[in-house]
C-alpha cells in the first residue's frame, strides 16, 4: 500500500507518539516513536525511516536544531516539523533550516497523513539557508496569521513575484521585509517606493532613473530604485497608483528582465525580486481601464492577503502587549493593561488595523500616568463612530445586524462617492471572500468539506475561488 515505508516519529508526548503512531499505522506505514532527539539521530544516522515527523521542545534537544545536521547526512531525508509555539518565526526557522512542512498543534490527522503523502512522494530536497535573525516582524497566533507565516516561510525559498493585498495599516511592509530579511536576497538592499507619495510625472525617472538631460532640469545621471535594489528587493507600495506609462515600462521589465533610463539607449539587466502591494481592489481598477490587467497577473503570482485587524480579534492582547514592550524598549515607562481593558480593546472596530493599535499603546505608555492601563482609559482614548453597547445588555449580534453595521462603515469611507455602476456586486463579492476564507479555514482546506457545509457543488466553489482569487496554500517544501 505505501510501500511498507517507515516513519521516525519524535515527540516528548506520549499521547501525540500514540496518535500518530496509530493514524499513520492504519495508512499502510511502519512507524518509529520515541520522545528524545539523540533516539531519532542515532535512527537516521543508520540510514533508517523514509521521513521523519518531530516536535521542536525535546528534553535533550530542539528538534530544530536537528534539522541541518539531518540534511547533512541524508539530504533527501524529509522532515515534518510540529509545534505548539505557533509563532512566524517558528515556521520561518523551520523552512529555512529545511523543513518540507510545518504543523502547529493542534493539527488535523487528515491534514497531516495528506502531507505525508506529499514528503514521500517529492523529488526535489528543500533548499537549506542561514540561520533567521532573532527578531520577530509579524505577530498573531490567529488561523488566518498562521497561514500567511506558512505562505510566508515558503517564499523565503523562492525569488517568486509577490502581491500583497489589505487595508492601509495591516502590515504591508512588514511583510514585505520579512520576505528580504529571511529570503535568498538578505544580503542586498531592501528599496521600497510608495507610489501615491511620488509626483505622477516623476515615476518614470524615480524607478529606472534618468540620463543627464533627459528632461529639464536633469543637470546628472539619475540612479533609480531598479540599480539602487540590484541583488536585492523592490517593494512597490500602492501599485495601484502607478500610472499608466509607468505601468507599461513596468510590465516591460517583468517580461524582458531589463529596462532603460529614461533618455537612456542601452538596457540594464534587473536583478531585483519584486513585491507589491496595494490597498485597492485592483480588480475593479482593471475594469475601470486604470490598471493593466496583464500587468496584475505578472505581479500577482503568488497573492498574500492581510487581514484587518477586526478579522482577527484574538490577536489584540498579542498585538497589545507586543507593542508595549516596543514602547519600553524606546525609553517610555513600562504598562500592562488590565482583562478589562483587552476587552475593550477587542470591540473596537480598528479603522487604523494594527498600526492604530500601535499608536495608541504608544500614546498611553508616555501620557497614561499609571502603571496598569483600564478600560476607562482605553475607552476615553478611542473614538469609535457609534457607541459601544456591551453585548451582554444588547444580545448577540445577528448576521444581519453586523452586515448593517459594516455597511454603514463602509458608506461613511466613501462619503466623496460610492463607486459607481457595480455596487451590488462588489458588496456581495467582499461579503462572499470572507465567507470562504472562515469556511476553508475551518476545515483546514479541504474543499470537498467546504463545499458541503456552504451547499455548493465542488467544481461551483473552485470556480468561486479562481475568481476570487483565493488560494488554498498548503505545504512549505
Amino acid at each position: 500500500m505505501n510501500d511498507s515505508r517507515t516513519i521516525l516519529v519524535a515527540d516528548d508526548d506520549r499521547a501525540i507518539r500514540t496518535v500518530l503512531s496509530q493514524a499513520l499505522g492504519r495508512s499502510g506505514y511502519q512507524v518509529r516513536a520515541t520522545s528524545s532527539a539523540s533516539t531519532l539521530w542515532r535512527w537516521v544516522e543508520d540510514g533508517e525511516g523514509d521521513l521523519v515527523i518531530t516536535d521542536v521542545v525535546m528534553p535533550d534537544e530542539n528538534g530544530l536544531d536537528l534539522i541541518p545536521r539531518i540534511k547533512r547526512v541524508r539530504p533527501d531525508l524529509r522532515v515534518v516539523v510540529m509545534s505548539a509555539q505557533s509563532t512566524f518565526m517558528t515556521a520561518l526557522k523551520a523552512a529555512q533550516r529545511g523543513a518540507f512542512e510545518y504543523l502547529p498543534k493542534p493539527f488535523d490527522l487528515k491534514e497531516l497523513l495528506a502531507v505525508v503523502e506529499r514528503a514521500l512522494a517529492a523529488q526535489q530536497p528543500a533548499e537549506e539557508a542561514g540561520e533567521a535573525e532573532e527578531r520577530l516582524p509579524l505577530v498573531g497566533r490567529s488561523p488566518a496569521m498562521q497561514e500567511i507565516y506558512r505562505t510566508v516561510a515558503r517564499l523565503t525559498t523562492t525569488d517568486l513575484t509577490v502581491m500583497i493585498t489589505g487595508e492601509s495599516g495591516t502590515g504591508k511592509e512588514l511583510v514585505a521585509r520579512a520576505l528580504h530579511d529571511y529570503g535568498r536576497r538578505r544580503g542586498g538592499p531592501f528599496v521600497a517606493v510608495n507610489m501615491a507619495a511620488i509626483p505622477r510625472e516623476l515615476i518614470e525617472s524615480e524607478l529606472f532613473g534618468h540620463e543627464r538631460g533627459a528632461f529639464t532640469g536633469a543637470l546628472n545621471r539619475g540612479v533609480g530604485r531598479f540599480e539602487q535594489a540590484s541583488g536585492g528587493t523592490l517593494f512597490l507600495d500602492e501599485i495601484g497608483d502607478m500610472p499608466p506609462e509607468a505601468q507599461t515600462r513596468l510590465l516591460r521589465v517583468l517580461q524582458e528582465g531589463e529596462f532603460t533610463t529614461v533618455g537612456g539607449r542601452h538596457p540594464i539587466k534587473a536583478n531585483v525580486r519584486i513585491v507589491a502591494a496595494t490597498h485597492r481592489d485592483l480588480r475593479q481598477a482593471i475594469r475601470q481601464g486604470s490598471f493593466r490587467e496583464d500587468l496584475f497577473y505578472r505581479l500577482n503570482v503568488v497573492p498574500i492577503r492581510l487581514p484587518p485587524l477586526r478579522e482577527r480579534l484574538e490577536d489584540i492582547p498579542l498585538l497589545a502587549r507586543h507593542f508595549l514592550d516596543r514602547a519600553r524598549a524606546a525609553g517610555l515607562p513600562q504598562k500592562q493593561l488590565t482583562p478589562e481593558a483587552v476587552e475593550r480593546l477587542k470591540r473596537h472596530t480598528w479603522p487604523g488595523n494594527a498600526r492604530e493599535l500601535e499608536n495608541l499603546m504608544r500614546r498611553l505608555a508616555a501620557l497614561y500616568p499609571q502603571e496598569t492601563i483600564d478600560a476607562e482609559a482605553i475607552a476615553a482614548e478611542l473614538s469609535d463612530a457609534e457607541p459601544v453597547v456591551d453585548s451582554a445588555l444588547r444580545g448577540p449580534e445577528t448576521l444581519e445586524q453586523a452586515v448593517e453595521r459594516h455597511l454603514k462603515h463602509f458608506v461613511a469611507a466613501h462619503r466623496d462617492g460610492l463607486p459607481a455602476g457595480d455596487l451590488y456586486d462588489r458588496v456581495l463579492a467582499e461579503v462572499e471572500r470572507p465567507l470562504l476564507r472562515l469556511v476553508l479555514a475551518a476545515t483546514r482546506g479541504n474543499q470537498i468539506k467546504a463545499a458541503a457545509m456552504l451547499g455548493l457543488n465542488r467544481n461551483t466553489l473552485r470556480k468561486k475561488l479562481r475568481d476570487l482569487d483565493l488560494p488554498v496554500v498548503r505545504g512549505i517544501g
